[in-house]
């Protein structure tokens, strides 16, 4: 498979997106290890899998190489495993030139980077994003950190990486769940931007699901050029960066409440997604077969498509806790038609709760 690369443009900071099939590593991961110093944070499902290679490449390479395993899952995000890693850091006398890698998904590659914001005021970093979410998400960006019982990601730091490589051959052991999670990200690129990968998708959403790897690597390629331009106008968040936000405070709200880890981040987002649509609806915005193409091509992905049975005030009060509150006021990410993503205060609170109350949005007339 042809390795592409894509470029974040931050100056100083720009970096290398390397999006292929099996890597190699002495090409596309020597060049951007930084000291002798390498401390490769996993987890225990990822770890047995992956991680050999890594180590036996940077330990050929003459890299000094140590391992932070952390326990799998969204619900061990926290600033407790967040020690682990300072605690291998520390056991192991790394300095401020030695490198972190992240090797494993969202979760991972989340505090792996907070930690290299933090060692010592800040040391490198790499991504190797071995889930399609992470790849075509969080791996891309530099937003780092850690949920709080009332929060997800409410502690954390920004922390560009040196280099992200997305390579398709990780994705083969990645259970189906995890899979269609990751799409949910990929469709959300779609919605907020570009409606003819929309189009895309609908069309090669089978082969998607049955792990084409071209098709895959196309589908992350393009989701990634979307992320870095955005990124590069936009790298705190400030404006144009939190359209990529479309459907995370719905579905920050449905995690919190259900409990971290019960409900995949992409599962969550894609029914944030879906009552996004709903709303948009309502507000006149977009047409209600449009709320249906949505449902559609979130089903067609195997992902949810019905909300929880979360009273409509509790849903509130917890989309109220998000990051995206500013100055007391939600902001919420919504369609002005598919294809284009507004950010916005400006919407009636009665019909938030008519969209909090439907639990099948696009199956009911708006």
């Amino acid at each position: 498979m042809t390795v592409q690369t894509l470029h974040v443009a931050l100056n100083e900071r720009s970096y290398p997106i390397y999006i292929g099939g099996d890597l190699s590593l002495a090409e596309y991961l020597l060049p951007h290890i930084a000291g002798h110093q390498v401390m490769i944070v996993s987890n225990t499902v990822v770890a047995p899998l992956y991680l050999a290679r890594y180590r036996d490449v940077l330990n050929e390479a003459g890299k000094t190489v140590a391992e932070c395993i952390l326990p799998d899952g969204e619900s061990y995000k926290t600033l407790e495993s967040l020690n682990l890693i300072f605690d291998a850091l520390m056991s192991n006398r790394f300095n401020r030139d030695c490198t972190i890698l992240a090797l494993g998904g969202g979760v991972v590659g989340d505090m792996a980077g907070f930690a290299a914001a933090s060692f010592q005021r800040g040391v490198h970093f790499v991504q190797v994003p071995t889930t399609l979410l992470s790849q075509v998400d969080s791996s891309v960006g530099g937003k780092t950190g850690v949920n709080h019982p009332l929060g997800k990601n409410m502690i954390g730091a920004f922390k560009q990486p040196k280099a992200v490589l997305a390579d398709m051959m990780l994705l083969g052991s990645l259970p189906d769940r995890e899979l269609s999670a990751g799409l949910a990200e990929v469709i959300k690129y779609a919605l907020i931007g570009d409606e003819d990968f929309l189009v895309w998708l609908e069309t090669h959403m089978t082969e998607l699901v049955a792990r084409n790897p071209a098709k895959l690597a196309e589908a992350v390629y393009r989701s990634c050029a979307h992320k870095a331009r955005i990124v590069a106008a936009d790298e705190h968040e400030m404006g144009e960066r939190a359209l990529l936000n479309l459907g995370h405070t719905f579905g920050h709200a449905i995690e919190s409440y259900m409990g971290y880890g019960q409900w995949l981040h992409g599962e969550a987002v894609a029914v944030g997604m879906l009552m996004a649509a709903d709303l948009s609806a309502r507000l006149g915005w977009i047409k209600a077969h449009d709320v249906v193409r949505v449902r559609n091509i979130l089903r067609d992905a195997n992902l949810p498509v019905n909300v929880p049975d979360i009273a409509p005030d509790d849903f509130l009060t917890l989309m109220g806790q998000d990051k995206k509150v500013l100055e007391g006021r939600l902001r919420l990410v919504l369609l002005k038609r598919i294809g284009e993503g507004v950010i916005t205060r400006e919407f009636d609170l009665q019909l938030l709760m008519q969209t909090l109350g439907n639990k099948t949005p696009g199956v009911e007339v708006i």
